[in-house]
Parts: C-alpha cells; sequence; structure tokens
C-alpha cells in the first residue's frame, strides 16, 4: 500500500517550489523580493520586504560582483550609489519601493542590497539579472584564514576632564574573532570607521600583532578615536578583508567646558572694557573752575574746640568772662583779619602804668579778687 505525505510536509514543499528566482530570504532575518528577476538598464524594478526593524531607515543598492551566499565583494565600491533609494519600513518591519536598474561600476554577477542605515546592522540581497551588463566569474575565495566575531562587540574606557573642555574623546574596541578558515592569519589589520549619523564612516587601519591558528580565537582591543569637539550619535564599524564584521553605536556628550568659556569670556570681556574706558574718561575729564584741577570736598567733621582762660572781671564793669570752649576759628582767607578787642592787647586803651586793668592771676582756677564795692 502506498503511503502518503503528511500534509505539513507537503504544504512546505508547494511553498517552497513557488517562491520566484528574484526572491531572497533569511531564515531568522530579514527578506527581500524583487518584481523582476532580470530588468535592463534605466527599468524600474519593486523591492519589497519583511521581517525588518519597525521603522527602520533602509537604503537600497544595485551591486555587482556579489551572491546572496557571498555578499558585496568590494563593499559599496561595487554599487550603483548615485541611484540608491531609501525607504522606512512601517510598523510591521515591512516595505515597498521603486528601484530603478542603474549598471554598477563592476561586472554581474548583480544582486539588490538592502542594508539598514542607523542602529543595529542587518542586510540581506537578491539576485537581479541587469541586461546587457558584462558578466565575470567571482574571485576565488581565499583558502586561508577567514575571521568571524564571535561576541559582541562593546567600548570600554571613560572621558576624562580635558574631553569636557573639546579634547577628542577615545574609547577602546573589544571584541572576540575566530579563525574559520583553513590557514593561519597572521598580524591582521582592521579597519576601524567612524560615521556620525548618516554620513559615511572614516577609516583608520588598525593592526594586531599575533598569529591565530585555524579554529583558535582571540580577544582584541582596538583604540577608537574621534576629532577635537566631537559630540553626538556615531556609530564604530570593524571591517576586516573588505567584509564588516560588527557595529557599534556610541553616544558622545557635548563638551560642556567650551561652553561655559565661551559664556565666561562674553561677561568678562565687556566689563574689561568698561573699567579701561572709564579709567581714559576719568584722565581726559575737564578742570574745575578756575582752570585748578578739581580736588576732594572738605573735610566735614565737627571743628576741633579751643580752650581759653577765663578772664576775672575788675570793679564790677570789667570786660565779661568768656566762656570756657570756644570753637577755633575756620582756615581760609578770614584768617588774617584782626581779632576780639580782648584778645589783642596792643589794640586796647592803656592805664597809667601801661596796663589796662589791676594785675591778677592768669590762672583758671584762682579766685576772684573782692573789691570796695563788693562783689557785682
Amino acid at each position: 500500500m502506498r503511503r502518503r505525505a503528511p500534509l505539513p510536509l507537503a504544504v512546505a514543499l508547494l511553498l517552497a517550489l513557488a517562491v520566484p528566482p528574484g526572491q531572497a530570504m533569511a531564515a531568522d532575518g530579514p527578506a527581500v523580493r524583487l518584481s523582476a528577476a532580470r530588468a535592463g538598464a534605466g527599468g524600474p524594478v519593486t523591492v519589497s520586504g519583511t521581517g525588518w526593524r519597525p521603522r527602520a531607515l533602509l537604503m537600497l543598492l544595485v551591486c555587482g560582483r556579489a551572491t546572496p551566499a557571498r555578499g558585496v565583494i568590494g563593499g559599496t565600491n561595487s554599487c550603483a550609489n548615485g541611484d540608491g533609494r531609501a525607504v522606512t519600513t512601517d510598523a510591521d518591519g515591512a516595505f515597498a519601493r521603486r528601484l530603478p536598474v542603474a549598471e554598477p561600476p563592476v561586472p554581474c554577477p548583480c544582486v539588490v542590497h538592502v542594508a539598514t542605515v542607523t542602529g543595529a546592522r542587518a542586510e540581506a540581497d537578491a539576485v537581479l539579472e541587469v541586461a546587457g551588463h558584462p558578466v565575470a566569474p567571482l574571485p576565488a575565495e581565499r583558502s586561508g584564514g577567514r575571521l568571524a566575531v564571535l561576541s559582541d562587540t562593546r567600548l570600554t574606557g571613560s572621558s576624562g576632564l580635558l574631553t569636557w573642555f573639546g579634547a577628542p574623546p577615545g574609547r577602546t574596541l573589544v571584541f572576540t574573532v575566530g579563525n574559520t578558515g583553513t590557514g593561519p592569519v597572521r598580524n591582521p589589520v582592521f579597519q576601524v570607521g567612524t560615521a556620525h549619523g548618516v554620513f559615511a564612516p572614516e577609516w583608520d587601519e588598525r593592526q594586531w600583532h599575533g598569529t591565530l591558528a585555524p579554529g583558535k580565537k582571540a580577544r582584541i582591543k582596538l583604540p577608537v578615536e574621534l576629532s577635537a569637539g566631537a559630540h553626538g550619535d556615531y556609530t564604530v564599524t570593524l571591517r576586516y578583508a573588505g567584509r564588516v564584521l560588527a557595529e557599534q553605536p556610541w553616544g558622545v556628550a557635548r563638551p560642556w567646558g567650551v561652553t561655559l568659556f565661551w559664556v565666561l569670556l562674553c561677561l568678562v570681556v565687556p566689563a574689561a572694557l568698561f573699567r579701561a574706558g572709564m579709567a581714559v574718561v576719568d584722565r581726559l575729564r575737564p578742570p574745575g573752575p578756575g582752570g585748578r584741577p578739581r580736588q576732594a570736598a572738605p573735610h566735614s567733621g565737627p571743628r576741633p574746640r579751643v580752650r581759653l582762660p577765663r578772664l576775672r572781671t575788675t570793679g564790677g564793669r570789667g570786660i565779661p568772662r568768656a566762656p570756657d570752649d570756644v570753637p577755633a576759628p575756620a582756615p581760609g582767607p578770614a584768617a588774617g583779619t584782626a581779632g576780639l578787642p580782648w584778645f589783642t592787647p596792643d589794640s586796647a586803651p592803656r592805664g597809667p602804668a601801661g596796663r589796662s586793668s589791676a594785675p591778677h592771676d592768669d590762672s583758671p582756677t584762682s579766685p576772684a579778687t573782692p573789691t570796695p564795692k563788693g562783689p557785682t
């Protein structure tokens, strides 16, 4: 008796046969489909995909010297970058976009290469035959060593005080690679690229000194440095032998010390200029009245008081006694004028003996002398 195939297996076989030749699908990743597997240069082709990250920005390119199995050999230098298109996936991670067919700068076999622009890296390829474009066999794979990243990459290190004032920020890219080829890899040269936003990365070569035998792995640390004053969202890309091995995002803080420096400069410089200008104004100020330079106001405090001796009376009709404390005359032009009569003995009338009064004791503490008429 002939047994029938199970129903799920039959459905799977029908779905596999129904897949068009221009479709490429990853088992656990994104998928890309083309409306036509063959098109001439200048003709449009519709590219659709599923399984991508929601709201992801993708780049669509026609690339030569590539297959879905080996990827794009030579990177984006093998693609028609001027005729590429960008598309954003929907909430379900799907998209559909018309792409003009362009001849890549290298011979076919050709693919439509779809890759993410920002965020975690993901890519997929779909075979496309460009009519009229030359075809050449792919370069043979090297039988030597082949490196592959075995662990997630990470950036270690921290920024110092100088970075806060605009010094170049630096980190260390740490990852683990393994040799999946048949020969040893000696002193491999990696390319580390740093890209800001959607701009193309700037590549620097970093060599690791050592030998990695087939089937072995090694932990590698490569320095990464940005330009002075760099800040924002950056992406660090690791590449070896033309293949991208890993990508790592890097958020760089703004150098607030530079901003603080400019704020202080805008406050200190105007204040210094103001003080210098006021000093110049004081020197160029015109003189006071009479051509004399302006002087400070005289001392306005209390005047000193002078203690004078008390005078005695004679005959009841003598000169009145002066107060004990009399303020001293103010200095100035009036200082040369004549004083009061009892302060100038030369101007007072003299008696027969040449004295204006009876002799008396000048001591301020001597008692008054009684007169024949008695006290007045």
